[in-house]
């Protein structure tokens, strides 16, 4: 009732209708952790960095580098179709760049790089003390300075005015820069003087000369990584490596490029970014080993035991065989074997665009863009020993290129009998399930009773309904997709008086036609008209 009833006349009240729309969530936002050039690393409060095309990666990153297998990854994926990611950097032994700008009074003010890695070596530095008089009016003269930071390797420039060497002032240096700046890091506590203005010069470009300080002369991009960086156990305490994705709302996609050019993933780090996946309702596309122990043919792959020996068999997670052949635009564009996670992934994200997440991102539509080969040239009788046993085979048509001809999980091995045998009936799940945790929130201390079993229904069967009616079920009438059931049968008194509200949702999944039987009969004799 909006207000007490106090004099005769009509009053209006509006009613709630009960209906809350269920929106289904993203099915393709990929995470990528590995090394990188430069750019924000996984103990950073910025760090996972959501990017929307590899001009985003480029600017953030660096770009490709023959050092980082990710970068490659990342560059692939947004060749083929990603358009949504989410990228860790890591690193191993690489210590941000640290230089000393000299201080009035005597003595220095340090700085540093913003992020680990030899680019900070190309960091120029340059001050002075041209205050805005308006400035000036308000603050101490001498406490003020203009800092100029240039990135010399991409060209950005960055400049801080009116900075403070006061901590506490609005405008303290260090704060400023934390805030603002994607190049530099300044002092901590307050400075003893304001720096040592920079020599003015004629130079064309004042941060090329030698009067702009260098932040440093020594910084380097550190060793190749490891297990240790990406998938330990104790680096979920401090949110790093895999679980760096801690700080990130979603993702639907995990891939983990190798190592270097030299180490695969090992299979501690592909189980444990498996199981982190699953927590998160996320698959892991795993790549085929290369060197240590390389599948170089079929029979490599169907050997005892060569399967498991990758990574352990799990419904959150799919691999694909062989590797890819790119052009590698830092080898004058020459075809190299890099690892097919990254354009795969693409593929998945481009199906899920144009069809949905329940149709499998395999067949003659599913195209690997910008591959010029395969590894392994499978035959079809290779092909018939592999795809049973759970391993998603990449194939060469001659009409169609390089394709993705599998969509299995790696529990969809005949022997198994899983029920999440295909790729896209599980991503089909791990959608539902993501869409309706997130969509029934509201119902968290409502009175649970009938008339709330009918909101749940009713939302709960709308959004299924929707679904269905853009072809993601098995049926020909909702009774046959799907069904939601919510009432006193699903919920006891027993529960009620624990405060549980129990809720049972069923479709029919689509299932690949895997195996096209065309029957050829010839008839014999005459056939009457």
């Amino acid at each position: 009732m909006p207000v007490a009833l106090s004099y005769p006349g009509v009053y209006i009240e509006e009613l709630p209708s009960g209906v809350r729309t269920i929106t289904g969530v993203a099915t393709s936002i990929t995470g990528f952790v590995g090394r990188a050039r430069r750019g924000p690393v996984d103990d950073d409060e910025k760090s996972p960095v959501r990017l929307f095309s590899f001009a985003d990666y480029e600017r953030i990153f660096g770009g490709l580098w023959a050092d980082s297998p990710m970068s490659f990854a990342v560059y692939h994926y947004f060749l083929n179709g990603g358009s949504d990611a989410l990228v860790v950097r890591v690193h191993d032994s690489a210590a941000a760049g640290t230089g000393s700008v000299p201080l009035i009074g005597g003595g220095n003010a340090t700085f540093t790089a913003a992020n680990p890695g030899a680019w900070a070596t190309r960091l120029r530095v340059r001050v002075d003390n041209d205050i805005d008089p308006a400035v000036l009016a308000v603050n101490p003269v001498d406490t003020l300075f203009n800092l100029r930071v240039k990135d010399l390797g991409s060209g950005v420039t960055e400049s801080h005015l009116n900075v403070s060497i006061t901590l506490g002032a609005p405008r303290f240096v260090g704060e400023v820069l934390k805030r603002a700046s994607k190049l530099l890091r300044g002092p901590a506590a307050t400075l003893t003087s304001r720096p040592t203005p920079s020599t003015a010069t004629v130079a064309p470009d004042p941060f090329d000369d030698a009067t702009a300080t260098a932040i440093s002369t020594s910084a380097t991009d550190g060793n190749p990584v490891d297990a240790t960086q990406v998938s330990d156990p104790g680096l979920r305490a401090t949110k790093q490596g895999i679980f760096a994705f801690e700080k990130a709302d979603l993702f639907n996609l995990l891939v983990v490029p190798p190592f270097s050019a030299s180490a695969d993933v090992d299979k501690p780090t592909w189980d444990g970014a498996i199981a982190y996946a699953k927590e998160r309702r996320a698959m892991v596309l795993v790549d085929p080993p290369f060197n240590s122990a390389g599948w170089l043919d079929a029979a490599s792959v169907t050997a005892a035991g060569a399967i498991t020996a990758v990574a352990a068999r799990s419904e959150n997670a799919a691999l694909f065989f062989p590797r890819i052949r790119i052009a590698n635009p830092l080898a004058e564009n020459r075809p190299e074997p890099f690892a097919p996670c990254g354009a795969v992934a693409g593929v998945i994200a481009r199906t899920d665009a144009s069809r949905g997440v329940w149709k499998s991102a395999a067949g003659i539509d599913a195209t690997l863009v910008g591959v010029l080969a395969l590894d392994v040239a499978l035959t079809d009788p290779e092909n018939g020993t592999i795809n049973p046993l759970g391993v998603n085979c990449l194939r060469n048509f001659p009409n169609t290129g390089p394709i993705v001809w599998g969509s299995r999980t790696l529990k969809g091995a005949d022997s198994l009998a899983s029920e999440w045998k295909y790729l896209a009936v599980r991503r089909m799940a791990l959608f539902l399930e993501e869409s309706l945790y997130r969509g029934t929130q509201w119902v968290v201390f409502e009175p649970n009773d009938e008339p709330l079993w009918a909101q749940i229904r009713l939302n709960l069967g709308a959004f299924m309904q929707n679904l269905f009616r853009q072809g993601a079920f098995q049926g020909k009438s909702p009774r046959e997709a799907y069904f939601v059931k919510c009432d006193s049968e699903t919920t006891t008194q027993t529960d009620i008086d624990s405060g549980i509200v129990n809720i049972v949702v069923g479709f029919a999944p689509l299932k690949p036609a895997e195996f096209v039987v065309i029957k050829l009969q010839q008839i014999a004799g005459d056939i009457a008209t």
